[in-house]
């Protein structure tokens, strides 16, 4: 194949991982309808294998409560799912962690809004979806975690989005999706790969001696909904009041605070 932004990268994220998981494979292809689907796909047939899959082109992305992802032309977006072995205690606050993860190799004006955006001055700049997998019979809390992630390198056009974005609550126009380009300058999908992918594994694989516990305080440092009024998928309004040290958005409803669960609803500012 010939060599791309991501092909040229791929020997360098290999080399600074394969010390971190043995058996650490990196895989890029030039067009997949879901990196996720794949990896998971896999698992179900008993891979076990760590191995990162990238995508120059994906064409059915799925993001969380069954919402598209959808890459837009090479190089102007970053797509690719991470599977490895886990076995935390608790899998709670694990997109948490992904998010804190990213934002901190990325920029610091980069922002995480609960439980797995990565946000940008108040747009959505990247998402994440977390899923797992049974391994083999018998395997006690073993899971293969296939973690995938989508993020804008240049600020997409209204007409590569595929649909209007949502409106938020109230009729107010949907804020469009931010790009890294407007802060990272020049950087391309394939460096961004490269910057992200070591420390995300480091933390994952923090994640599963520690739990979410041990990065509770950095995410707080950039939690976009504190003390901001949101709106839950449910219908319910609240001030929102950080995470508790499981990673459950706590939100002060009727001066009653709540602990929301992803699994739950999800939320968005007011």
């Amino acid at each position: 194949m010939r060599p791309t932004h991501l092909t040229q990268h791929a020997e360098n994220v290999w080399l600074s991982t394969v010390n971190l998981l043995p058996g650490f494979t990196v895989e890029v292809v030039p067009s997949i309808a879901s990196t996720n689907s794949e990896l998971m796909r896999r698992a179900r047939e008993g891979s076990l294998d760590p191995v990162l899959l990238a995508a120059e082109e994906q064409t059915a992305g799925r993001g969380r409560m069954g919402k598209g992802w959808h890459s837009s032309r090479a190089g102007q977006s970053l797509t690719f799912s991470l599977a490895l072995p886990l076995s935390p205690v608790s899998w709670s606050g694990l997109s948490l962690v992904v998010g804190l993860s990213l934002a901190e190799q990325l920029h610091t004006d980069l922002r995480l809004k609960w439980p797995n955006d990565l946000w940008l001055y108040q747009r959505k700049l990247g998402g994440i979806l977390v899923e797992t997998a049974s391994v083999g019979q018998g395997a006690e809390g073993r899971r293969l975690v296939v973690i995938g992630i989508g993020i804008n390198i240049s600020r997409p056009e209204v007409s590569q989005l595929g649909a209007v974005p949502e409106a938020a609550p109230g009729g107010m126009p949907a804020m469009p999706p931010a790009g890294l380009a407007e802060v990272c300058m020049g950087q391309t999908a394939g460096e961004t790969l490269e910057a992200v992918v070591p420390a995300l594994v480091r933390d994952v694989l923090r994640f599963e001696s520690e739990g979410f516990g041990a990065f509770a305080a950095r995410f707080a440092e950039r939690d976009t909904l504190f003390q901001q009024a949101v709106r839950l998928s449910d219908g319910r309004q609240g001030l929102a009041q950080g995470v508790d040290a499981s990673g459950a958005l706590l939100v002060n409803i009727d001066g009653l605070v709540q602990a929301i669960t992803s699994s739950e609803v999800s939320v968005r500012p007011c």
